[in-house]
């Protein structure tokens, strides 16, 4: 039975790649740097503190942390403009909220801009979220996917990380999410992804449903089983 599904946000639930691109470049530029797409690219689904301390190794006469507030600062002004939602992404959300599946954010960005996209989205689609603030090791490290399971577990009861399905669209998500146990869906979108031991790849979440996740945990199930035998 499926108890949960775990989200990633940028790239997976909303476009904001090419913001964080954008942002990126800004400040790079005030440093002499031009900082190409596949610079921009390599940063994708890691830890912001990571991804400052690329920036700051590049030339960024910043701080990690001043690096990385000046980042969210850009794409939360963004986002609270406008929200482009990748395709399917508001439909499955909806699915999963109405068939009373919890669902919980795990992001690598911070509070503000995940408050901001989550407020963009009816009251109680997520349970609860975890940020990349909120934890010591960002993916692709499990910690974010275990903490949400914890904090999770805290509210609902016990929660199987098998009975967990985790919706990625970076190589960095989807190993965190692996290495916590969940059954883990790629969605590609900056970066192209492999269907590797553990992974099973969506070209969209357009037409998918909570059908198509029990599916999985299904699937997850029946395997454990076989090994078992």
């Amino acid at each position: 039975m499926l108890q949960a599904v775990f989200w990633d946000m940028d790239g997976t639930l909303v476009d904001t790649e090419p913001s964080w691109f954008a942002a990126e470049r800004a400040l790079m530029s005030r440093y002499g740097v031009e900082w190409s797409d596949e610079q921009a690219t390599a940063l994708v689904g890691k830890a912001l503190p990571d991804s400052a301390a690329i920036l700051r190794a590049a030339g960024a006469d910043l701080t990690i942390r001043e690096i990385v507030d000046e980042l969210v600062a850009a794409v939360v002004a963004g986002v609270r403009q406008s929200i482009e939602w990748r395709p399917g992404a508001r439909e499955l959300l909806a699915q999963v909220r109405d068939a009373g599946i919890p669902s919980v954010l795990v992001t690598m960005s911070e509070a503000p801009l995940a408050e901001a996209v989550a407020s963009a989205l009816p009251p109680g689609t997520f349970q609860l979220m975890v940020t990349g603030d909120m934890v010591e090791h960002g993916k692709p490290h499990p910690e974010p996917y275990l903490r949400a399971r914890t904090d999770l577990s805290a509210l609902t009861g016990p929660i199987s990380m098998d009975r967990v399905v985790a919706i990625e669209d970076s190589i960095p998500g989807l190993a965190s999410a692996i290495a916590a146990g969940a059954v883990a869906v790629g969605v590609p979108n900056m970066v192209s992804l492999r269907e590797d031991p553990g992974v099973v790849l969506w070209a969209t979440l357009a037409g998918k449903s909570v059908t198509d996740l029990e599916e999985l945990v299904a699937g997850r199930a029946a395997s454990l089983e076989l090994q078992s035998i």
